[in-house]
């Protein structure tokens, strides 16, 4: 009877699903995705009277495509596919943060109200903080931002010599802010990711270099996910400082207005200019007013937590200087669905091509079809592609045979996969083709299992 069980045992499990051999484990199949998606179930007008709240585009499509599940007002669950994305995002950000001398920290989310009661934002900030008070009577928030902490920090750490300026100190965490109302999906809620950077300088003049230096940086991002932003004049509001500056995304549900000059470069928040100005201060130009989605902040702080905390750079004999500082956020989540909203179709996401949870999505035969025959050509194509360095980790196979092609192209595409490779007819042929199709563009090729290889090569990846 033992004998028995070990013989037909594998030729059990062959049999359930033909996908899963001792050799193939390593294969991204969606089956075995957790993507509790609502594809084929809500239209985006149930979505808006379920949730009650204002939706975007983005809310709509993340929230179908089973990319995010809300838990409670402003706060989601991100699914596997989603963290895919966000961890792409996060190493692109790591990657141009420390090309300008960033270091990567991690600071306490449970952040001391005295501290924030000595800097004066306790009671400035009030019911955005999510405050809360331990057995002992202390009181603490949630950290919705960071300068009282990482000045104090430093402060308590004796200083910064001469030969660490300039410091850069960034985070990618959790921040939180009680919205008092939450709305347009990972756009405003009250529970999302950020990045935070402190940076401590010397002088005022090293300062701007820094500042100068960061929005350059913020701009190389941007750029880098084929976004089109637009950088203006900000007010400096609850985190204060002299100098700030927003970057948006234009967009119709954007819920800042922005007024931007069609002479010259630039650009402001309406709540930076006066009387409702109509023509450039810079040029006399016609000012033109969009909506924008913030993406990212930065500010030029000076002295206003260094001086509170005693923060202080020390020069090469040793002499004691106020440090100048500087922040800069960039909303990681925020911008995860802000590229979705102003990129993606109402039925279909695009993904900034570099942070696509997967770049290829396989499609093989249906079950029963006359197709079935180029099954193993399929899977040799899959298992190719993934044998390119690159992509070893970026290919994933629709499995569920059980649906037709169709079916699955048309989910495919609104999940937003960049490339789509559908194993047909033509795969039976002598000189068997495969039809790969461009999501971005909607250019449709036929290649042999050498040309899709060749064009996959150039795929880039994070």
């Amino acid at each position: 009877m033992v004998r028995l069980l070990r013989i037909s045992l594998p030729h059990l499990v062959a049999s359930r699903n033909h996908y899963h051999n001792a050799g193939q484990r390593s294969r991204h199949l969606v089956s075995k995705i957790y993507n509790p998606g609502n594809l084929w179930k809500e239209s985006p007008s149930e979505l808006q009277q379920k949730s009650n709240e204002p939706t975007s585009r983005s809310q709509r499509l993340m929230t179908k495509a089973g990319l995010i599940q809300p838990s409670s007002p402003g706060c989601f669950h991100y699914m596997p596919y989603t963290v895919r994305a966000m961890e792409k995002l996060i190493r692109l950000v790591d990657h141009v943060m420390k090309e300008i001398g960033g270091q990567k920290m991690d600071m306490t989310t449970l952040c001391s109200a005295a501290l924030w009661k000595q800097s004066g934002r306790w009671d400035l900030v009030g019911k955005e903080l999510f405050c809360l008070m331990d057995r002992h009577n202390q009181e603490y928030c949630l950290g919705p931002t960071h300068e009282e902490s990482v000045t104090h920090l430093v402060a308590t750490e004796g200083g910064i010599s001469q030969k660490q300026l300039p410091l850069l100190l960034y985070q990618i965490t959790r921040k939180f802010r009680d919205e008092k109302r939450p709305c347009f999906g990972l756009l405003r809620g009250r529970e999302f990711y950020m990045k935070d950077m402190y940076t401590f300088d010397m002088t005022e003049e090293a300062a701007y270099q820094t500042y100068n230096n960061v929005c350059k940086a913020y701009c190389k991002l941007f750029h880098t996910l084929g976004l089109k932003y637009v950088k203006v004049q900000a007010d400096t509001g609850n985190i204060g400082g002299k100098t700030s500056h927003e970057y948006h995304l234009p967009a119709r549900i954007g819920e800042d207005r922005l007024m931007v000059c069609g002479s010259c470069d630039f650009a402001a928040n309406v709540e930076t200019l006066k009387d409702e100005e109509e023509n450039c201060p810079v040029c006399s130009g016609k000012l033109v007013e969009s909506k924008g989605i913030e993406i990212g902040h930065t500010f030029y702080l000076g002295t206003k937590y260094s001086l509170v905390f005693n923060a202080v750079c020390y020069d090469s004999q040793s002499k004691p200087t106020i440090a100048e500082m500087g922040c800069y956020g960039i909303g990681i989540s925020r911008l995860l669905a802000a590229s979705i909203e102003v990129l993606s179709t109402e039925e279909d996401i695009h993904w900034p091509g570099l942070i696509a949870p997967y770049q290829i999505c396989l499609i093989p035969p249906k079950k029963g079809s006359k197709e079935i025959a180029a099954l193993p050509a399929a899977e040799e194509l899959y298992d190719a592609i993934c044998a390119v360095h690159h992509l070893r980790d970026e290919v994933v196979l629709d499995d569920r045979d059980y649906l037709t092609i169709g079916k699955r192209l048309r989910e495919a595409h609104m999940m937003g996969y960049p490339y789509i490779i559908i194993v047909g007819k033509k795969a039976l042929d002598s000189s068997p083709q495969f039809e790969v199709q461009n999501h971005k563009t909607g250019e449709v090729q036929f290649l042999s299992k050498e040309g899709v290889l060749s064009f996959v090569q150039e795929i880039q990846v994070v």
